[in-house]
C-alpha cells in the first residue's frame, strides 16, 4: 500500500470517518458529518460551500472518486463504502481522534434527513441554496436563512486571485460579495490545482448559482510568464501587456462591461493572489477607462 504513505491526510480524515460509522454511510450523511467534523478542526481538512442540499465539498467528492480507484472505497445506490481494510482512526491526532469519537456519539442515530435540519438550523448560511428549504424549515427558520444570503444592487467590477485558496474557500469569496458573473480571463484555463480547470470551475460555479464565461483573449501567454522573478519583471510585462494586447481587445473588455451593466455584480479571475503581479490589474484599469465605466473596481 504505497499509496498509504503519501495519502493527503484530509483523505485519512474521510476514511475515518466512515471507520467510525460501520464503514458506510448515505451520500448526505457523509457531507453532513464530515462538514461537523471539520468545523471542530484546528485546520479543517476541507471546506464547504452552500449548495443544493446545503453545506457541500467539491474536494471531498473528488477524493471519493480517486480512492475509489485505489479500492478503498465503493460508491453505491445507498452512498459510500469504506472497503480498505486499514485502521485509519488510530493514523489521526490525537485531537480529531476525539472530536471523531464525540461526533460518533452525537450523531450516531441521525438520519440524512435528521442532519440537514441540524445543519441547515446551526449553520444557516450554508442552506441559502437549498432546493428543499421549505421542506426542512419551518417559516421563520427559512427568514434566518434569507437574512443572510448575500444580496446587493451596487454595479461593482471584482478582481480575484485563487492561489492559496481551496475551491471552496474561493466560491465563498464570490457568493459573500454576490457575484453574478465570473470572468475566468487566463489564456489557457488549465491548472494542477484541483477545482480551477476550466469545467471543473464552470461546474462548480454553476453548481452555486454563478454564471462562469471564460475570455481568453485579455489572457497572456504563459511562456511570458516563465522568467519572471522581481517585481519589476511583472511591471515590465504589464507595461507591454498594457500597451500591446489590452489596445488591441477592446471589444472583449466590452464584453465585461456588458456583462456588468446586465448583471450588477461581476468578477475577473487568474491565478495569483498579489494583485500587483497579476494582469487582471491592469485589464480592469483598463475596462474602468472605457465610457460608460462609473462602477467600482475592488479587489478581493
Amino acid at each position: 500500500m504505497k499509496y498509504l504513505y503519501i495519502m493527503f491526510y484530509r483523505r485519512k480524515v474521510l476514511l475515518a470517518l466512515l471507520q467510525a460509522f460501520d464503514n458506510k454511510l448515505e451520500k448526505v450523511q457523509l457531507q453532513k458529518l464530515l462538514f461537523l467534523l471539520s468545523n471542530g478542526q484546528k485546520e479543517p481538512s476541507y471546506h464547504f460551500v452552500p449548495y443544493k442540499f446545503g453545506c457541500y465539498s467539491f474536494q471531498a467528492n473528488a477524493d471519493l472518486g480517486t480512492m475509489t480507484k485505489y479500492g478503498q472505497v465503493q460508491e453505491t445506490e445507498q452512498g459510500w463504502v469504506k472497503t480498505d481494510p486499514l485502521d485509519y482512526i488510530r493514523g489521526l491526532k490525537k485531537e480529531d481522534q476525539k472530536h471523531l469519537s464525540d461526533i460518533k456519539i452525537y450523531y450516531k442515530a441521525k438520519t440524512g434527513t435528521d442532519l440537514v435540519k441540524l445543519t441547515y438550523k446551526r449553520y444557516p448560511y450554508y442552506a441559502i441554496n437549498s432546493t428543499i428549504l421549505s421542506q426542512v424549515l419551518n417559516v421563520e427558520e427559512i427568514a434566518k436563512v434569507n437574512s443572510l444570503r448575500p444580496t446587493s444592487n451596487e454595479k461593482v467590477l471584482f478582481t480575484i486571485g485563487y492561489e492559496g485558496l481551496s475551491l471552496e474557500s474561493y466560491l465563498n469569496k464570490l457568493i459573500r460579495n454576490d457575484v453574478k458573473v465570473l470572468c475566468d480571463v487566463r489564456k489557457n484555463s488549465f491548472s494542477m490545482k484541483y477545482g480551477f480547470s476550466k469545467s471543473q470551475l464552470l461546474n462548480a460555479c454553476e453548481g452555486v448559482g454563478i454564471k462562469f464565461i471564460h475570455i481568453p483573449e485579455l489572457g497572456i501567454n504563459s511562456d511570458e510568464r516563465q522568467t519572471l522573478s522581481t517585481q519589476q519583471d511583472y511591471d515590465t510585462l504589464f507595461e507591454g501587456y498594457k500597451n500591446e494586447s489590452l489596445k488591441n481587445t477592446t471589444e472583449f473588455q466590452e464584453k465585461i462591461l456588458n456583462l456588468l451593466h446586465k448583471y450588477n455584480r461581476v468578477a475577473i479571475t487568474c491565478f495569483e493572489a498579489n494583485i500587483c503581479q497579476c494582469h487582471r490589474k491592469p485589464l480592469a484599469e483598463s475596462i474602468g477607462n472605457l465610457p460608460g465605466f462609473n462602477y467600482e473596481i475592488k479587489h478581493i
